[in-house]
């Protein structure tokens, strides 16, 4: 087997015996095409020929070359579940890229809308079909809480707006089922009424020419919003997820809810609207409190 059919050996087993996602799959050929490519460079017949050495150095070739950190994280992820597979499946006796850690990343926050920004964001003039369909896609990005891809995959079939509920189906092919507020029924109803006639697509967002709304449409879609509203032009579909989950937390504090409508696998992953929270509270306290702010000028030594 050469060194390319052992990464199409590795990523078929990650889409039959893992079920990942082609958008994952793509992530991880993207990640490991390079390592080919190196091994080729450095002679070697097989990844399993690689030491913790070759490891290290094509790493550091990355880092020369200004790869962020979080990429290079990436790659170490993809990595090591390259050669767990070699060792589980393929009789490989080492993982050498175990115990080489990735430079850190700085954290940062994500960056959400406030209430009122919201407001503006979604209450946009217009009835014509695009308007519709961009006020009940919006709408239930940001009641519910939805992933992109979570959207981008939604059928009409998988909505139950009697019991205000929707089905999705997120990362790891993990299905959950969260509640929709009461203005993104009455946006979904509105668009349901019209999107029969487009096409017999099961989607449940069309384009122009009656096919599934795709990502980058989605994102293009919402941009424009934006742009027409007065907002940022950065804004972007996961801004609404961030929203969701913050204005959430900010009212409720029940962080595992919060996490069980997000659909994290980890709490940690949800903790990160805790900052955000804390950083409202904050604010509220800078504004409320008589002795929170005192101009230099009054202090006396």
């Amino acid at each position: 087997m050469s060194i390319q059919h052992e990464l199409e050996d590795f990523l078929d087993y990650l889409g039959t015996a893992r079920r990942l996602s082609p958008h994952t799959l793509s992530a991880y050929r993207n990640d490991l095409s390079g390592f080919i490519t190196f091994c080729e460079q450095q002679s070697l017949n097989s990844v399993d020929a690689a030491d913790s050495a070759h490891i290290r150095y094509f790493i550091g070739q990355r880092r020369s070359a200004s790869a962020a950190a979080v990429s290079i994280q990436r790659l170490l992820s993809a990595l090591r579940s390259l050669y767990r597979f070699r060792m589980r499946h393929r009789d490989a006796k080492q993982n050498p890229a175990i115990g080489i850690s990735a430079p850190k990343r700085p954290k940062r926050l994500p960056k959400t809308l406030d209430v009122d920004m919201i407001k503006q964001l979604l209450e946009f003039d217009g009835d014509d079909i695009i308007d519709i369909r961009d006020r009940a896609m919006m709408e239930l990005f940001y009641s519910s809480g939805l992933r992109l891809a979570e959207l981008a995959t939604l059928n009409v079939g998988d909505l139950d707006l009697n019991d205000a509920l929707v089905t999705v189906t997120g990362k790891g092919n993990k299905t959950r089922t969260l509640p929709i507020g009461r203005v993104a029924i009455a946006a979904l109803r509105e668009w349901l009424k019209i999107r029969d006639s487009l096409a017999a697509d099961q989607a449940l967002f069309l384009g122009q020419r009656g096919g599934r709304l795709g990502h980058r449409a989605i994102q293009q879609r919402i941009r424009y919003r934006a742009i027409q509203q007065g907002l940022p032009a950065h804004v972007h579909p996961h801004m609404l997820r961030h929203s969701f989950a913050s204005h959430l937390l900010e009212s409720s504090s029940d962080l595992r809810g919060v996490q069980e409508l997000l659909g994290h696998a980890n709490l940690s992953t949800t903790q990160v609207y805790t900052h955000l929270d804390f950083q409202h509270l904050a604010q509220v306290y800078d504004k409320a409190h008589p002795r929170a702010t005192r101009k230099a000028s009054n202090e006396q030594d």
